[in-house]
């Protein structure tokens, strides 16, 4: 599984599940500054709060962006309802389970817990600034949750300049991250047994 940050909580996932290649593209919403793709041309398409103001998807990508339940390239995709304006994303690929927690700045109460806890990889926002929980929080949520990896996203760059940078997070939770330049390729054999791994992906410019 390949993964890369592209800034504020997109990711690019490229992944193989039995034997079918997929690219899968979380929350591309087009920044007010920076650098970020123009278009990108993934198979799946998932929004955190709706379509509005994604850039443009080219090859009419499958596109989710409600509540539900879906399938494609045989991975099954949970699209669980957190707030009005926020969706966490739950799917497994080559048997790995994989959870999006998208646009998150409030607590998740007990229902939704229950649907995403002890995945393998956790994508977390970390910048706080008003938008995402705030670190403290985070940290928590995370220490219930009890993924095997963290990536922590939405923090410090040059599409978001005005959140937290990533070494306060990584301050807080007090693990030694490892750090990878634009993209980290995960597979299952390679996962944790015991202790959480932290990886930090620089922004893909």
């Amino acid at each position: 599984m390949h993964i890369s940050w592209l800034g504020q909580t997109c990711v690019k996932i490229q992944t193989k599940n039995d034997d079918q290649d997929a690219v899968i593209i979380i929350n591309p919403y087009k920044p007010d500054k920076g650098v970020f793709p123009r278009s990108l041309a993934p198979d799946i398409a998932l929004f955190s709060a709706g379509s509005k103001g994604g850039i443009t998807l080219s090859q009419n990508p499958f596109t989710v962006e409600t509540t539900g339940e879906f399938e494609l390239k045989n991975i099954v995709i949970y699209s669980i309802p957190h707030e009005k304006d926020n969706h966490i994303f739950k799917f497994s690929s080559e048997e790995m389970v994989v959870v999006h927690l998208g646009l998150i700045n409030k607590k998740v109460n007990a229902r939704i817990m229950e649907k995403i806890m002890s995945p393998d990889i956790l994508f977390v926002p970390v910048g706080n600034s008003g938008k995402y929980l705030d670190t403290r929080e985070i940290v928590d949520l995370i220490n219930e949750i009890e993924p095997r990896i963290i990536i922590p996203i939405a923090h410090k760059c040059d599409t978001e300049p005005n959140v937290d940078p990533v070494s306060k997070f990584i301050s807080e939770i007090g693990l030694k991250p490892e750090e990878e330049n634009g993209k980290v390729i995960i597979k299952k054999r390679d996962l944790p047994q015991e202790d959480t791994q932290l990886i930090v992906i620089n922004k893909e410019s």
